[in-house]
């Protein structure tokens, strides 16, 4: 794997990726993190690759500038917890507190997002937790554990022996988005599928899931533009 820089206002950094498997030049931009990456099949000269960037500049550039920006997570940014946009401020004694316009988040500005994320994990954790015992009541079916990760590929997941696993920004989002979610994983307890039975187990336990489902299409990216690191 390696890197061209397309020079221009600004340039961009592009991965080169090789694949035996490829039949033609591909160019795909992360809603995530932005990140461009250009593959090309085992016998395509990069020079040839450098040519198909330069063909698709225009298209490139347009959607790097509709994707907004990352935030860098520190005193004085805002983040949005369970919806509400709140700025992140200095605070006094040891934990994190919340009001409804700021978090105020104690210690060395340096270690603010380290403190802040684990804040959030914790709420996450505890919403969750909340969300996924209603449904698998509702449902019928004991779920066996619960795991949190920073996936970037689907926003939660079930196993075959009942382990469910989410992303933890869901807690940024509203709290239907994330009681969505827990729902649709929950629902996997009874089918492991997404066939029509699947879906009237969700709408069963949750209500209608098309608007959630929807807005995490539409606007689930940008939970990840918030930096922690």
């Amino acid at each position: 794997m390696g890197q061209i820089r397309l020079p221009g206002n600004p340039p961009i950094d592009v991965v080169v990726r090789r694949s035996a498997r490829a039949r033609r030049l591909s160019l795909r931009m992360s809603q995530l993190d932005g990140r461009v990456t250009l593959t090309l099949p085992n016998k395509v000269p990069e020079s040839q690759g450098v040519a198909f960037l330069r063909e698709k500049e225009a298209w490139l550039r347009g959607h790097l500038s509709q994707r907004a920006a990352d935030v860098v997570v520190g005193l004085g940014s805002e983040i949005p917890v369970e919806g509400e946009m709140l700025r992140i401020e200095s605070g006094q004694g040891r934990s994190v507190r919340r009001d409804d316009a700021a978090l105020y988040v104690p210690g060395d500005p340096a270690r603010v997002p380290a403190k802040l994320k684990g804040w959030l994990r914790t709420l996450a954790r505890d919403r969750l937790a909340e969300a996924c015992d209603e449904y698998a009541h509702r449902l019928g079916r004991p779920y066996a554990r619960l795991t949190l990760r920073d996936t970037r590929s689907r926003w939660g997941s079930c196993t075959h022996d009942g382990g469910l696993m989410f992303s933890w920004r869901l807690i940024l989002a509203d709290r239907e988005i994330l009681d969505y979610v827990a729902a649709h994983e929950v629902a996997h307890l009874a089918e492991m599928n997404h066939s029509p039975a699947f879906w009237a187990q969700v709408e069963r336990i949750y209500g209608d899931w098309k608007p959630a489902r929807n807005w995490l299409r539409d606007n689930g990216s940008a939970l990840h533009r918030y930096k922690f690191e």
